[in-house]
């Protein structure tokens, strides 16, 4: 099954009062609504009436005849319209006043102003308060969690600046005299919960790393080539150098370019190796079997155990995490769920069959764990149980 979760459900429905609710249901009614705000009726209809199993026909019938009258009058809606001839959408109407009138609206986590309430303790979000850590050539480590302007240190001719906006900029020194004998490397390991914003590296080349991932790289190129190593996720705008080919040695591949975007997810828990190309060309190349494949704009490569594939590639899905969203095409569950526990830093493990069904949508990073799950359980396909920071996963 694919459902479409695309805008955020829960976001809408923190910014309703009753006053906003009762014109979104009286428009429904009418069948005047737009087809996003009949969505979000809908969703919110069968995802409560799941929840509290308020589905019975004879329990809507009562609470659309005793209920609508109030609704209407508050909506000021003058015709009183027949329950059966409107059903299911009087069903899916009574059951939100219901909800309503009842105050279940705590769901939400709703204050007296419409905004998320200060006092939940349990919401479980992404983990902001871990930071990327710089791992210089000698293991010294250096956390990156302060904003403001400062040389952080000088290794070998190159000078590394972190900016106020969370920019880590290696910049070659003046006498532009390196040693071959002693180049410098360092490592950003960026945890579970945040990526750094990009890293320009002595070239000029600009990466963004995603969590749970880490680049190594030199703090200046020689020779005739610039290769770094990523183990997770990243996207490279790679600086042009015709001469000097930019490399990117990931899980059983070697990405080679001279000056391009793209993005590769090479998490070690993922069953392939992605590559996938936004512009220019590159070429990929298997450590193991020695196969090489080359992309063109839009392409992405995927390298398995067993086969090793060009096709159209999902750009927007393939960088969302850059833009701070989930995105999803057609994907089943274990996929989706190794990508929230990188990013909440949970562990996930299925009770019973695993659904066998697929999801697409794109929901917002910043959201808390809970509002993600949520968003996923109104499929009705998926459920899920918090523990911790254990999820389990059902149908």
């Amino acid at each position: 099954m694919c459902f479409c979760f695309k805008y955020d459900f829960f976001k809408v429905l923190k910014t309703m009062n009753h006053q906003d609710a009762d014109q979104l249901i009286a428009k429904y009614l009418d069948n005047t609504a737009t087809p996003e705000e009949r969505a979000l009726v809908e969703n919110w209809y069968i995802f409560e009436s799941d929840k509290r199993k308020l589905s019975d026909d004879d329990k809507f019938d009562h609470l659309a005849a005793e209920l609508w009258a109030g609704t209407r009058q508050r909506a000021g809606l003058q015709t009183q319209p027949k329950v059966r001839s409107l059903w299911p959408r009087i069903a899916v109407a009574a059951s939100i006043v219901f909800i309503l009138s009842v105050g279940l609206f705590v769901l939400l986590k709703h204050n007296g102003t419409g905004q998320p309430g200060d006092n939940d303790q349990n919401r479980i979000g992404a983990i902001t308060e871990r930071f990327p850590t710089l791992i210089l050539t000698d293991g010294k480590e250096v956390p990156l969690h302060k904003s403001k302007n400062e040389q952080l240190i000088s290794q070998n001719s190159g000078l590394v600046t972190r900016l106020t906006n969370g920019v880590l900029n290696y910049q070659q020194g003046a006498d532009n005299q390196i040693d071959n004998k002693v180049i410098a490397y360092n490592s950003l390991l960026v945890p579970s919960g945040a990526h750094y914003q990009v890293v320009v590296l002595s070239d000029g080349t600009k990466v963004w790393i995603n969590a749970a991932s880490s680049l190594r790289y030199p703090t200046a190129f020689n020779g005739d080539e610039r290769r770094v190593e990523l183990k997770g996720e990243a996207y490279f705008e790679v600086a042009h150098n015709a001469a000097k080919p930019f490399r990117v040695a990931s899980n059983n591949q070697t990405v080679e370019v001279l000056g391009t975007h793209f993005n590769i997810s090479a998490y070690d828990d993922d069953p392939a190796v992605k590559t996938t190309l936004l512009e220019g060309k590159v070429k990929v190349t298997g450590t193991v079997n020695h196969a090489t494949r080359f992309l063109l704009p839009g392409q992405q490569a995927v390298l398995g155990k067993n086969a090793f594939t060009v096709s159209k590639a999902e750009t927007a899905e393939a960088i969302a995490w850059k833009n701070d969203q989930f995105e999803f095409q057609d994907d089943n569950i274990q996929h989706i769920m190794r990508v929230i526990a990188r990013w909440y830093d949970m562990k996930v493990t299925y009770e019973g069959p695993i659904p066998d069904d697929k999801f697409g949508g794109t929901i917002n990073r910043n959201s808390d764990v809970t509002e993600s799950l949520n968003i996923l359980e109104l499929t009705g396909k998926v459920r899920f149980h918090v523990k911790g920071r254990q999820i389990v996963v059902s149908k």
